[in-house]
């Protein structure tokens, strides 16, 4: 009799505890509540003043804080004189694809005079992400930061920063971003690039423009440690990064922990952010951070100017420091291939890692560009691609075409027909030799709306392989709604037979955009255990705007938490 009292007073003193650690963790989980006003804001950059796209009158748009575990509740209010929605880059989204945000995808735009209320919450994940507008080109000015700290309570596994700064790094033009691609869709030939790049929404010290009023200066003191979240919210290049004197380790990507490692430079592709600790263990002075283009593409126009910010030791610095020139940092030259997959195949996870073995699903996706021919009775004026054609970008020689009716998701969640077929091919419709010199004939896609078909829980496996069509690329390519695991990448055609040797099994990075190398591939693992429609695209803007993009469709699993959640009753209607 006493072992029995003994035995439940032990089980009762165990369930009471485990009662309260569940009331502790939903008193540390908090619902936050923000409001997005998309307006037209005058902003003045290179000298020029724009009637810009803004959220809230800022340019770079706010930063959001949050906890793991946190709800986010932002209501989204245009009044702007284009349609827009919002993306949550990143963000797992666990059966709220609604919330997702990529237009016509996962919704209808907001209207100009509309709104709509996104909710969502952080599920596991820790670390920078961020937010911008997912239509047309509006996200070169409507983007921000979103930074997702531990439960309270919980820490980093590293050594506390004495300060976090979120560093952004954009594309500025001086002129109206969405001119800029209505007249490259207009006349089927490649966009104008960008005037600067920007970090923080300045463009820095590289102009003519006096230091106080161009260049965004970031304190330090010495000796102390400091986290650095660095954002690629530039439209249509890869940056390199850097500090003068200064190592990085870095320690995040996406959102999710790597095994440290120290580099002089960071690469980043659009939408991807890479958080790194920096010492300030060198003389007190003013040193700069640098960023400047990776272009990977031969002959292709780009960007060449290079962005600044300013690292300044504050309280050590002697008053002449102000009036001193920074130190400038070395930076990789534009087309340094060597560098940039140096530092991306650093990438390791913190610990064994849960990557699928054995797979269901096994894709091969071609990605890269091609040229369509002028359609009949078009005008010279819209075919001023190479040789009178017209731009265009494929995978496995699908050009994603968006629909205008209805989203994806509402077609697939109301059993709409005609909107998109569920036939996307899981291998190219033709075997070539995808990095060497392309024949002609297979240069022009076949636009469509076709969608892949995944059963929940089924563990897949996609090797991108990159072309040389037109011209070889490096190509970041995000997927909506998931993190997977890069187990590896490699130059020239992907061989199945001698390849798969490369596979990391072991500590692969979980990342949620990955690099697809110039005349490369890259071999990713998820398991598709989020029900909804989500689209995998690269994050070159210029290359989504010529279709360079496909979606996943994951149908529901068997119980209700397997299940993609009702619409809200506020969602968009086109």
């Amino acid at each position: 009799m006493e072992v029995f009292k003994s035995i439940t007073k032990t089980l009762s003193s165990f369930f009471v505890v485990c009662i309260l650690l569940l009331f502790a963790n939903a008193a540390s989980e908090k619902t936050q509540y923000h409001d997005f006003v998309i307006q037209a804001t005058p902003v003045k950059r290179l000298c020029n003043i724009h009637n810009t796209i803004t959220v809230n009158g800022q340019f770079p748009g706010p930063t959001l804080e949050v906890n793991n575990g946190d709800t986010l509740v932002v209501n989204v209010v245009n009044r702007a004189q284009y349609n827009v929605t919002i993306h949550w880059h990143g963000v797992r989204q666990i059966r709220t694809g609604w919330a997702d945000g990529p237009e016509f995808i996962t919704q209808c735009p907001i209207r100009p005079g509309k709104s709509y209320t996104y909710r969502f919450t952080i599920q596991g994940q820790e670390g920078t992400l961020w937010w911008h507008a997912h239509s047309s080109w509006l996200r070169a000015t409507v983007y921000g930061a979103l930074i997702i700290h531990p439960k309270a309570g919980e820490s980093y596994p590293f050594p506390n920063p004495k300060r976090e700064t979120p560093v952004l790094l954009g594309e500025w033009w001086n002129a109206n971003p969405i001119d800029v691609v209505r007249q490259a869709t207009r006349t089927g030939a490649a966009p104008n690039v960008s005037d600067a790049y920007t970090m923080n929404g300045q463009p820095g010290d590289s102009t003519s423009v006096p230091v106080k009023v161009n260049t965004t200066i970031i304190h330090v003191d010495s000796g102390e440690t400091n986290l650095l979240r660095v954002i690629n919210a530039g439209l249509n290049q890869q940056l390199f990064f850097t500090v003068a004197n200064h190592k990085l380790t870095v320690v995040g990507a996406d959102a999710n922990y790597v095994k440290p490692f120290t580099t002089s430079v960071l690469l980043l592709g659009p939408g991807q952010t890479t958080d790194v600790l920096i010492k300030a263990d060198q003389p007190p002075a003013r040193y700069y951070m640098a960023a400047r283009a990776y272009a990977s593409a031969q002959g292709a126009p780009f960007d060449n100017t290079t962005t600044t910010a300013i690292l300044e030791y504050k309280s050590s610095c002697s008053s002449n420091c102000a009036n001193t020139n920074p130190v400038f940092p070395s930076l990789p030259a534009y087309n340094d291939t060597a560098t940039a997959t140096a530092f991306t195949t650093k990438f390791r996870s913190p610990r064994k890692a849960q990557v699928p073995t054995e797979i269901d699903e096994n894709l091969f996706v071609t990605v890269g560009l091609g040229l369509e021919n002028c359609p009949s009775g078009a005008s010279s004026s819209s075919c001023q691609g190479p040789n009178g054609t017209r731009f265009a970008a494929s995978m496995n020689n699908v050009s994603f075409v968006l629909p205008s009716n209805f989203s994806l998701l509402q077609a697939h969640h109301q059993g709409i027909r005609g909107v998109f077929s569920t036939d996307f091919p899981a291998n190219p419709p033709l075997k070539f030799n995808y990095t060497g010199n392309v024949s002609r004939s297979l240069w022009q896609p076949i636009r469509g709306t076709r969608l892949y078909k995944l059963t929940y829980g089924a563990r897949v496996q996609v090797v991108l392989q990159g072309t040389g069509i037109f011209t070889a690329e490096n190509h970041p390519i995000h997927l909506h709604g998931y993190d997977f695991y890069i187990i590896a990448e490699g130059f020239g055609n992907f061989n199945q037979k001698t390849d798969t040797a490369k596979f990391n099994l072991v500590d692969p990075p979980l990342r949620s955009t990955a690099s697809v190398p110039v005349n490369g591939w890259t071999v990713i693992r998820f398991v598709a255990d989020n029900p909804g429609v989500w689209l995998m695209h690269c994050h070159l803007d210029v290359h989504i705007t010529w279709g360079l993009a496909m979606a996943f469709l994951v149908e529901n699993g068997v119980s209700e938490l397997e299940s993609l959640e009702a619409p809200p009753e506020d969602f968009p209607v086109c």
